[in-house]
């Protein structure tokens, strides 16, 4: 049985189906990646995986665990974590405030009111630990809105690492991004992967040819092809798409 694993999924908006019969298996401590043209059901696909929509039919089992239609709070409980296309920080509180708030310790911490849990040194020094692996360390009493678009993309992904999770889920991380963050970011998150199993949502194919130990092809809300970067370059889709000239 695969780390994570999702069988027969379907979902559908009234008589719109936007997912149809979807399989996906990640392994633990893998780059796994998803793409596809848009419209072609990725982020709904995404938001199925980690709690934000419930399948209408179909099973998602997390080590071995089954994980369906739970919400997506008991989903990064048990070690699930996102990013999203748009970004969601705080701008007005440092870099290493976002960090403390996302961490699970700091949700136990809030509810005694007279505890100042921004000064709690347990808690910074867990939140710095984060920042390392981000490589914001150096900035991290800076306001959030003061970072870089690449360096607040950086962020996102440490606040998804806060939650202390097993497998994360990043939703179009080099959208954005110039040709020198993007590398930035490929090399962040080949470092991530000693850590972490992740999967990616990536419009930018090139980058998750690069990254991804094995990758899913969703066209017309299905799973039309999967395989190592290398099998993929014999597929027709691919072929015809921009990855063609990439292969």
């Amino acid at each position: 049985m695969a780390f994570f694993e999702a069988r027969n999924i379907h979902k559908r908006f009234g008589s719109s189906v936007v997912l149809e019969k979807i399989d996906l298996d990640f392994e633990q401590g893998q780059i796994s990646g998803i793409m596809g043209p848009n419209g072609a059901g990725k982020t709904t696909c995404f938001n199925v995986l980690t709690g934000r929509y419930a399948p209408n039919r179909g099973t998602m089992t997390f080590e071995g665990r089954d994980i369906t239609g739970l919400s997506p709070q008991r989903i990064a409980r048990m070690g699930i974590s996102r990013s999203f296309q748009i970004m969601n920080l705080f701008d007005d509180s440092a870099v290493i405030e976002n960090i403390m708030i996302a961490l699970p310790e700091f949700r136990d911490m809030r509810s005694n009111m007279i505890r100042p849990v921004f000064r709690d040194k347990m808690l910074e020094a867990e939140a710095m630990e984060i920042l390392s692996q981000v490589g914001l360390q150096d900035v991290a009493w800076e306001p959030s809105k003061s970072l870089s678009y690449g360096q607040r993309r950086a962020l996102e992904i440490g606040v998804a690492l806060a939650a202390k999770p097993r497998i994360v889920f990043l939703d179009e991380p080099t959208q954005g991004l110039g040709a020198e963050a993007t590398r930035q970011l490929s090399t962040l998150i080949k470092q991530l992967r000693e850590r972490y199993t992740i999967v990616l949502i990536e419009h930018d194919m090139r980058f998750l040819f690069e990254l991804a130990d094995k990758i899913s092809v969703i066209h017309w809300g299905q799973v039309i092809a999967e395989g190592t970067p290398s099998e993929l370059q014999s597929n027709s889709w691919v072929q015809r798409s921009a990855l063609g000239e990439i292969a």
